[in-house]
């Protein structure tokens, strides 16, 4: 129920995936956003280029959509090397790994996407790889296993996660530099929309257009340039390439994305428990098999926005309709003799 849809932070398809890769900056000064980060990493990269070395190895977590991947593309072209993309999932057997690292150049960077899953007995190859480069081979196995000892080159590791408590601490603490990354403000996203405008052949003089875009993008640039995309396709179509504040609104509207970055699925979450269960609290249970969705869907793609923007609340006894999210959907509060909040 939840696959595919617009305000989607990840990439839903590999075509998604392609027209996002189009937009991204491809230096660290045409990056915007997360300017804490960004400072850090330029530091860095020049120190690490006039000496010559490889930059130290780099954990970046952080919801999806933020610029993670976007990131590692970067730091491969500001250190003038090539870059390796792989996923944790895709690694399961040694052979795998080692085939990789021992096949990387002087400064590369391997970049690991949900490096969290990547499995215990790979992790321990990368230990050393990270610290000496170096990987301890084994070779057979009981009385006649021996272990070979193959050299890597110097490289950098740079690993994502949206789920950085699963990372273990022995890996965690093997990466020089560590960094969450934010929501995006609406100035960063208008700033990265008036980029992807230009290079879309879309009109950059209506910021107010832009600006609507920005503000219905969840705080995330791979939804941003999503919307950006499907205005685009309105614009040609109905208006003739014509682009304003209304054109947007009219195109978001038709997608199902409301002024405030809701879809059709977050509003009947929210109604689902103003509804049926009278606000709550009620467990995510009870609301996924009313839904008919899955309940680990609705705790990832769909609670967490909910939450940033204060209509849903986590309690001990289950979710709850916030006061703020019952106003959105144009409910009324009741308060009975009890105290106990109810909508109508």
């Amino acid at each position: 129920m939840a696959t595919h849809r617009i305000i989607a932070a990840d990439a839903s398809t590999p075509q998604d995936e392609q027209l996002n890769l189009a937009l991204r900056p491809q230096s660290l000064a045409e990056y915007v956003g997360q300017p804490a980060l960004t400072e850090k990493l330029d530091i860095t990269l020049q120190a690490s280029r006039q000496r010559g070395e490889a930059m130290e190895h780099v954990l970046l977590h952080g919801p999806p959509g933020l610029g993670k991947t976007t990131l590692a593309h970067i730091i491969s072209n500001e250190m003038g090397t090539h870059l390796t993309v792989t996923a944790g999932p895709a690694l399961t057997k040694p052979g795998d790994l080692v085939g990789i690292l021992t096949k990387l150049q002087p400064r590369d960077v391997l970049f690991i996407d949900e490096i969290h899953r990547l499995p215990i007995a790979l992790e321990e190859y990368l230990y050393s790889a990270m610290e000496d480069y170096k990987i301890d081979v084994q070779i057979d196995s009981g009385m006649h296993a021996k272990t070979i000892t193959l050299p890597v080159q110097p490289f950098t590791l740079i690993g994502a996660t949206t789920r950085a408590g699963l990372i273990s601490s022995p890996m965690r603490s093997r990466f020089g530099l560590s960094h969450n990354l934010e929501f995006y403000s609406e100035a960063d996203l208008l700033s990265i929309l008036m980029r992807s405008a230009g290079l879309l052949d879309m009109p950059t003089d209506q910021p107010e257009a832009l600006s609507t875009v920005a503000s219905r993008s969840r705080g995330t640039p791979r939804i941003a340039n999503r919307l950006l995309r499907r205005v685009r396709d309105f614009s040609q179509v109905k208006h003739n390439n014509t682009l304003n504040a209304t054109v947007v609104d009219q195109a978001l509207k038709l997608e199902g994305v409301d002024a405030l970055g809701l879809d059709e699925l977050d509003r009947k979450y929210l109604r689902c428990i103003a509804e049926v269960y009278e606000g709550g609290p009620v467990g995510l249970e009870a609301v996924a098999a009313t839904l008919g969705d899955d309940a680990g869907t609705l705790e990832q793609a769909v609670e967490p926005y909910l939450l940033q923007i204060g209509f849903l609340a986590r309690t001990r006894k289950g979710r709850q309709l916030t006061k703020a999210g019952a106003e959105h959907l144009g409910l009324k509060i009741k308060v009975q003799d009890d105290a106990e909040p109810l909508f109508e």
